[in-house]
């Protein structure tokens, strides 16, 4: 009988861990896609997250950038959240602050180069109160897409000589 229950358990925890993957596991392929730019090559990173957020919830990605690359930062959320959800970017070495939306019109697009290989946090807050009431919507949680995307970096300045 304790086996039987035991295993119950362990069925019912993998089945409900799966459920909730299963409801923003893509999210971020689906929503936070954007219009490519003419003749521009940005490729699809794995590293990029969906997730389902409570209000108040705050959760924190490590991701690797490469020299020589430029990256686009992508963040979507369900529209029972508005635009009020936000992130930051910070260097995983020293903690400091590389970017912070919300002192940049609350955008939800960020494209940078980088010129050196590093470890980033991206931090994605959504604030408490931050739903809105939508008909046949919780409103107590919602899912948010982080999408990475990379290319390599156009050559700037003269060539080599």
């Amino acid at each position: 009988m304790k086996k039987i229950l035991s295993i119950l358990v362990a069925t019912l925890i993998s089945t409900t861990v799966f459920s909730q993957a299963g409801v923003c596991g893509q999210f971020h392929k689906k929503y936070c896609i954007l219009e490519k730019e003419k003749g521009a090559k940005w490729q699809y990173n794995a590293q990029s997250k969906s997730g389902l957020f409570n209000q108040g919830m705050v959760s924190k990605l490590r991701c690797v950038i490469y020299k020589g690359m430029d990256y686009r930062i992508s963040v979507c959320c369900e529209t029972v959240l508005g635009d009020k959800v936000s992130y930051k970017i910070f260097d995983a070495k020293t903690s400091e602050l590389l970017f912070d939306n919300s002192t940049a019109e609350n955008t939800q697009i960020f494209e940078f180069q980088s010129i050196s290989t590093r470890q980033l946090i991206i931090e994605v807050v959504v604030p408490q109160g931050a739903t809105q009431k939508e008909a046949h919507k919780a409103t107590d949680a919602a899912c948010v897409g982080l999408l990475i995307e990379q290319k390599v970096s156009d050559k700037q300045g003269f060539s080599t000589y």
